[in-house]
């Protein structure tokens, strides 16, 4: 069974606002505007039969069925208003009639009939046929009600007037139907459609299809565009992150396998006698230095657990922040010199003060440093600068290494992230240590960028606010 969707579930409803409108309006108009016909009308023949009244039967009540001026004058006045007028005495008898009433009398009148209306609309005690509108007047002879005054008008005559109303009424609908109509294309056009579209690309998404192209042709011009393009950039970001997450698998897999591959290997050679006793000791410190591989690992995992979605705590004070860096570099020399490598150090002022968490820090420091060694030259410098600028401290560290590769600066901060340049060069290092430096700065409030050509070198610059 097919689902209803919100669309067809919306066009149901505008089908039956439209039925039931048009059979409101259809039938409400119809009595109103019956009603105002007929009011219009009865007040219209109420006025007449006042001035015939007036300028006939008053003061004549008594003649009239002797004079024949009074019943030419009110024949003629019946054929000019279309209708019927009758004179009758309070007790029914009929002393004129523009028509033929059989026995010449109504007995059975009775004003009250009219309630508080002076009109009534019915076939007048059966007299008619047809329903008639019919309006009394009562006609006074001295101060009291000698008779009535009768009109008479055929409702029939009614049925031109009300066929037009109906028509403008129809044709208004019409016009207000098609007028929705034409917003509701519009509206399948700019908004189901596209939402149609962009339901279809969250279920591909939701496969993990990422790739799926049914929004590139989307018009950014509008709120639903821009979702539409939105929608597809996130997907893209997942695509990339889904890359990155299977590269990232793989670097800690591979960082995990390398050196506990190469530690198995060699206790076992050692334990089976492939390595003689005079060679252990060398094979040892490989030993040794896969496991502080490992340990180093571990405890920059750690370090990431530790910390919650806001990034590391910081214990925050007020240090020399050249002092904190000649500690550093000085801790650095053994590796240094195994390269080659020489540190310069320039600073504005001896005595420079930040605030900041001081032990962080000092991590941030030594890993961009131990980075800059890895991947720097044999026989070339690192330059470790500080300056200042308002109420910022800049610390620069830059070599003239390998290089960073242009698609791959806006990844370095990905955790377990290596670029193929570095591969070669850096056998010890987690991938971990520069997610680590972006994390303990933003969680200073500070900045840190990088600038590196591929074959020239890189350099690292981040903030610290100055005490």
């Amino acid at each position: 069974m097919r689902r209803k969707t919100l669309y067809y579930s919306f066009l149901l409803a505008y089908v039956f606002v439209f039925i039931c409108s048009f059979l409101i309006i259809d039938i409400w108009t119809s009595d109103r505007n019956e009603h105002i016909i007929a009011s219009e009308k009865a007040k219209f023949l109420y006025d007449s039969i006042n001035v015939i009244n007036e300028r006939i039967i008053s003061g004549q009540f008594d003649n009239i069925s002797d004079n024949a001026d009074i019943k030419t004058a009110l024949d003629t006045e019946a054929s000019l208003l279309n209708s019927h007028i009758h004179v009758i005495d309070t007790l029914g008898n009929v002393l004129y009639s523009s028509d033929s009433i059989g026995n010449n009398q109504l007995r059975e009148f009775d004003i009250t009939d009219f309630g508080n209306n002076y009109y009534v609309i019915n076939h007048f005690y059966d007299i008619y046929d047809d329903n008639y509108l019919t309006v009394a007047l009562p006609v006074t002879n001295g101060f009291q009600t000698a008779g009535y005054l009768l009109i008479h008008y055929n409702t029939k005559e009614f049925d031109n007037m009300h066929l037009d109303m109906r028509n403008t009424v129809y044709i208004t609908f019409f016009f207000i139907f098609l007028l929705t109509l034409i917003i509701l294309i519009v509206f399948t056009v700019t908004v189901f459609i596209p939402l149609k579209q962009l339901s279809t690309a969250a279920r591909e998404y939701a496969k993990g299809n990422f790739t799926y192209e049914g929004l590139s042709d989307f018009n950014s011009d509008n709120e639903i565009g821009k979702l539409g393009l939105s929608l597809e950039f996130m997907a893209n970001e997942l695509n990339s992150k889904e890359v990155d997450e299977r590269n990232f698998i793989g670097n800690i897999s591979h960082d995990f396998r390398s050196p506990l591959t190469s530690i198995k290997g060699y206790i076992e050679a050692m334990k089976d006698g492939t390595i003689p006793y005079e060679m252990q000791d060398k094979y040892l410190n490989i030993v040794l230095f896969e496991t502080d591989r490992l340990t180093n690992l571990t405890e920059n995992l750690l370090t990431f657990n530790r910390w919650d979605s806001k990034g590391p705590h910081l214990d925050y004070s007020t240090f020399n922040i050249n002092t904190l860096i000649e500690q550093n570099l000085a801790s650095l020399e053994g590796k240094c010199e195994k390269k080659s490598v020489r540190l310069v150090f320039r600073s504005g002022s001896d005595h420079l003060k930040v605030v900041a968490d001081k032990d962080k820090i000092s991590q941030v420091f030594y890993n961009l440093v131990d980075n800059a060694i890895k991947f720097s030259n044999n026989d070339s410098s690192i330059v470790v600068s500080v300056t200042t600028k308002g109420e910022k401290v800049f610390v620069s560290v830059k070599d003239t290494g390998i290089g960073i590769p242009k698609d791959s600066i806006n990844k370095i901060w990905d955790r377990f992230y290596k670029t193929d340049l570095s591969r070669g060069k850096d056998k010890t290092g987690s991938g971990l240590g520069l997610s680590i430096v972006k994390s303990i700065i933003n969680a200073h409030n500070e900045n840190i960028n990088v600038i590196s050509t591929e074959g020239v070198g890189t350099e690292f610059i981040f903030t610290l606010r100055k005490a």
